[in-house]
């Protein structure tokens, strides 16, 4: 047998070309879209009294308004991304931006919940081109690991900080204009991103796809909607008929979408990537790295201000610190992946993670808000690792022409996780509130009784109707209720954490520094 040895010149002249200008460019137009669909989740929240009010929705209607965004987001999500890697990653970008451009537009105009419910969910369609076809082109435009892994801490980072500004600029427009000036937010950039777009961004496509198979597509709707439809409702009304029936019809179709890719030649969702370990150990610990931090930091806003008594808007700037220790680990851990290899980062991340989880444990209902700032950002600043480099393994593990799907596959389970923390993580949060207010003290009415034992909101509204001592000493149990709550969602994250942490050391640990890729075999 014959063994083939790579010459040091060889090896120089494969290594990876650096990025150009024109490709940094290219990332800030990617960041840009991407940052525009972040906002867009988290700028509606802070418009609903103004819409509630001025287009008299009713209350089903907002929860529509609210959720079809999302829904339409997450449904779409694949088809897109198999959709870029057939006709064109930077047309579809192109397309989905343009498209979002026009159709903020028409939500921001809208002269009726139906139509506002409709545009939202038009804008949720747009919204699935742009993040599955973004996260694709940046691993074409970036082939150095360095560069890539950088570019995607960036995009990332962008992300991020759409939650941070949605609600602050959302606010600052909400004092001063009507309620459909937060979503022109979108316009100039999408416009901007269009135009720099055909410049600056390389096409990229499977030349070897074939046409998008539209039942497959059906399939991949009737399969995550109901589930993510079934998810939502649980979290907000708890295990009732029609939630539970949407998670079994999704369910079905789920089983049914998967069996026939199995037997298309070219189908939406490969599904034989999941047979790679990296890229299968790597989604699982990013959905529930995205699904812990979704139950956490809906505990942690309410406790800031049902038990600290501080207003949404104060309680939204507490919240700032830790979102910016999010994009500070998105923006280190390339640089630590360069000594560093991906498991044992990842697990050192998560570490911090587990601290974090551990500080938040030292909540009190009267020691202040310092123990959930420091815990909830260690937690944040934890969680760069595993999003950065899992998401730069997940795409990096398949080949090129199916980058669009991967991305895809991966912004999905990102939703999946949310919806599935606030369910889960909070049903589990639920259990522990109710079993800690079984015992209140007499006086009360069987009605106030069940309202304190529903949530610490409900117990704070039906405190507030009750005489002096009876009221504050339920208030104080409920209080003490929802800590131990807060409490037992944070241990269970930890312990969670410590598995994932464990499982990717002892599956993952062969996989390279950032700095040994690509240099070649046999050195």
């Amino acid at each position: 047998m014959t063994t083939y040895t790579k010459t040091k010149e060889q090896e120089k002249t494969e290594q990876p070309e650096k990025a150009t200008v024109q490709a940094w460019l290219g990332l800030g137009v990617l960041s840009l879209t991407s940052l525009v669909v972040a906002i867009d989740l988290f700028v509606m929240l802070l418009a609903l009294p103004k819409i509630s009010q001025n287009l008299h929705a009713s209350s089903t209607q907002l929860l529509w308004i609210t959720d079809m965004y999302g829904f339409l987001l997450a449904g779409f999500m694949i088809t897109m991304g198999t959709l870029g890697d057939r006709i064109g990653r930077r047309k579809v970008l192109l397309i989905g931006s343009g498209a979002f451009g026009m159709i903020s537009l028409l939500v921001a105009f809208s002269q009726s919940a139906g139509m506002l419910i409709f545009a939202r969910a038009l804008l949720g369609v747009a919204g699935a081109m742009i993040a599955p076809a973004a996260l694709s082109l940046i691993r074409h435009l970036f082939a150095d690991p360095k560069e890539n892994a950088r570019a995607i801490s960036i995009w990332l980072s962008c992300l991020i900080s759409g939650s941070i500004l949605g609600p602050l600029v959302g606010g600052v427009l909400l004092e001063h204009f009507w309620w459909g000036s937060v979503f022109l937010v979108g316009v100039p950039p999408m416009v901007i991103a269009l135009l720099l777009g055909k410049i600056v961004l390389p096409e990229y496509k499977n030349p070897d796809a074939d046409q998008l198979h539209f039942p497959s597509v059906f399939l991949s709707l009737a399969t995550i909607l109901p589930l993510i439809y079934g998810i939502k409702e649980v979290a907000a009304h708890g295990w009732q008929v029609v939630p539970v029936a949407a998670l079994l019809v999704g369910v079905v179709f789920g089983v049914v979408f998967v069996r026939q890719q199995r037997i298309l030649s070219n189908p939406l969702l490969d599904v034989t990537l999941f047979q790679k370990p990296a890229f299968t150990i790597m989604l699982l610990a990013m959905l529930i790295n995205t699904m812990l931090p979704g139950g956490v930091m809906v505990l942690s806003t309410q406790y800031l201000q049902l038990v600290a008594g501080l207003s949404p808007l104060q309680a939204g700037l507490w919240m700032i610190p830790a979102m910016a220790a999010s994009i500070v680990g998105f923006l280190i851990s390339p640089s630590l992946a360069r000594k560093i290899r991906p498991a044992y980062l990842i697990a050192l991340g998560l570490i911090c993670s587990i601290s974090g989880m551990l500080v938040l444990c030292l909540t009190t209902v009267g020691g202040g808000i310092a123990p959930l700032l420091v815990g909830f950002a260690l937690f944040n600043l934890g969680a760069g690792p595993l999003t950065t480099l899992g998401t730069g393994i997940v795409i990096g593990s398949v080949p090129p022409q199916k980058a669009g799907a991967a991305a895809a596959v991966s912004q999905t389970g990102n939703e999946f996780g949310f919806a599935l923390g606030v369910a889960v993580v909070g049903s589990i949060g639920a259990f522990v509130y109710r079993l800690q207010t079984a015992t209140l003290p007499h006086g009360l009415s069987a009605d106030a009784a069940h309202s304190v034992r529903e949530t610490l909101a409900t117990a704070v509204a039906t405190t507030g109707n009750l005489p002096g001592q009876l009221g504050r000493d339920v208030l104080l149990l409920a209080r003490n209720a929802f800590v131990q709550e807060y409490h037992t969602v944070a241990l269970l994250s930890a312990v969670v954490l410590a598995i994932v942490a464990v499982l990717i050391v002892v599956k993952l640990k062969g996989l390279p520094a950032i700095a040994e890729e690509h240099q070649g075999e046999g050195s």
